[in-house]
């Protein structure tokens, strides 16, 4: 069959094949050292995130699960993180990690999905069970990432949403396919293989947002552990479809967006680094809403208060910040909360935090909390529409007696390009996981990529 939206330049033709090719071929010696680099505070991010999130009930409810299957030899396993002899099949590993990395809405984002979540469990899995040291790990992270943000891009990740779709469950099976067939040194055909595999498992669907369900936990860690299962199962021989981004009956691309430009998969890869856009998280909540939480607390602190009763409250927010936060809010679960933006204004604006201790919920359900959150008004704004979400803009206005209080945003405090990017990354680190974290950190961000991934994960132990 011809591939006529192809030929019409929308989805290159060898689109999967291209993709598997640079995959399989990329040597540990082409990743440019600051892609290293921010691979090793990726991993710092994520691991830290991840122990800090072992302790959330859905974690455990995912770990009691993954522990009802057959355990596997201990030479070919891998483990849950923080602990010393919990051992999983790879892909359940995976699917617990990634859980937990995503837990408390703590982890990275950009291009409106969570590659750290997804990938460095996948590649974690992948690299103990393997016996792999830290440099390779680092070089399959860096896949990993790449392949699933230029996915997201290439989808039109805003129009991709207003479908209804998560897309960290959508794209992020093939992220760690690639960063698992990279660890497993499988070739162009098998990596292939691998991503169409995949594709086929994408998914994830944004209905938790009507009662803050545990399902948006569920995708990063689904999205692992169906990247890895894809890679071992291409390993032995099982294939999947080597056209699965650009065949014109079941495009993965296609399915997901009308509005995908498969160019933006290739162009410049291996040149250009998306993975180096990549936005850590300093509050505990949705990406899309931190702007505005730096926002509120500015403008508290000029204030030196918070808003009066009557004063009126105002955010700007893009079409798709809108609708994926810009709902009424009432006391619900933490998700609900998290991904609230009136919520998380208001906090901010009270308590000059947006951290796990403001998602309690006495908290979530305090008089104060409740009627600001209920009386803040949302407008749209052309502008941040403009430049959603290749930057996380947002603004809050007070309207107080003596004139308008606002302050702006293009980006978060946690963007990639702030000169404070390392820094607070680290500080969150700590402030998670305080002094028995420093052996690990010290590990993560100076040990030789020589050093065996099974050291990393005994020093999670605490070992």
């Amino acid at each position: 069959m011809p591939d006529t939206l192809a030929s019409a330049g929308t989805l290159p033709v060898n689109l999967t094949r291209d993709l598997a090719g640079w995959i399989s071929g990329l040597d540990r010696g082409d990743l440019p050292g600051n892609v290293l680099q921010s691979m090793r505070m990726a991993l710092l991010d994520t691991l830290g995130v991840g122990l800090h999130g072992q302790g959330e009930d859905w974690t455990g409810i995912a770990r009691d699960w993954a522990f009802g299957a057959t355990a596997p030899d201990a030479d070919d396993a891998a483990t849950v993180w923080g602990e010393e002899d919990a051992l999983l099949r790879t892909s359940d590993a995976a699917f617990v990690n990634g859980i937990a990395a995503h837990a408390f809405e703590l982890d990275d984002f950009c291009q409106k999905l969570h590659p750290g979540a997804v990938v460095i469990p996948a590649a974690m899995a992948i690299a103990e069970a393997k016996n792999l040291n830290l440099g390779q790990l680092l070089g399959g992270i860096a896949v990993g990432y790449e392949t699933m943000i230029r996915l997201s891009a290439a989808l039109n990740p805003n129009q991709a949403r207003l479908r209804g779709w998560h897309l960290t469950g959508v794209c992020g099976p093939q992220g760690a396919a690639a960063a698992a067939s990279w660890l497993l040194w499988l070739g162009g055909k098998q990596t292939a293989w691998a991503l169409g595999l995949g594709a086929t498992q994408g998914s994830g669907l944004f209905a938790f947002n009507a009662d803050g369900a545990m399902s948006k936990r569920f995708h990063p860690g689904r999205a692992a552990q169906s990247g890895v299962m894809a890679a071992e199962l291409a390993a032995r021989g099982f294939s999947g479809p080597t056209k699965v981004l650009e065949t014109e009956d079941g495009s993965f691309l296609t399915a997901f967006s009308d509005y995908a430009d498969g160019s933006k998969v290739l162009d410049g890869l291996g040149r250009r680094w998306e993975l180096l856009t990549t936005n850590f998280k300093p509050f505990a909540c949705c990406g899309s809403v931190h702007a505005y939480n730096d926002a509120a607390i500015a403008i508290r602190a000029k204030l030196g208060r918070s808003p009066l009763p009557g004063e009126r409250v105002v955010a700007g927010l893009a079409k798709v910040v809108d609708v994926q936060c810009g709902y009424p809010y009432e006391p619900s679960t933490a998700l609900f909360a998290q991904m609230s933006a009136r919520y998380c204004i208001a906090v901010a604006l009270l308590d000059g935090a947006v951290l796990p201790d403001q998602f309690t919920d006495e908290r979530m359900a305090s008089p104060d909390v409740c009627e600001l959150a209920q009386r803040i008004e949302i407008v749209g704004d052309d502008y941040l529409d403009s430049i959603y979400p290749e930057k996380y803009p947002g603004w809050v206005e007070v309207h107080t007696a003596n004139g308008i209080v606002r302050e702006h945003r293009d980006n978060p405090s946690g963007a990639h390009d702030s000169p404070h990017f390392n820094t607070g990354l680290m500080s969150k680190y700590d402030a998670l996981l305080g002094q028995k974290g420093q052996a690990l950190k010290a590990m993560i961000l100076e040990a030789p990529p020589e050093t065996p991934v099974r050291s990393i994960v005994q020093a999670m132990a605490g070992k």
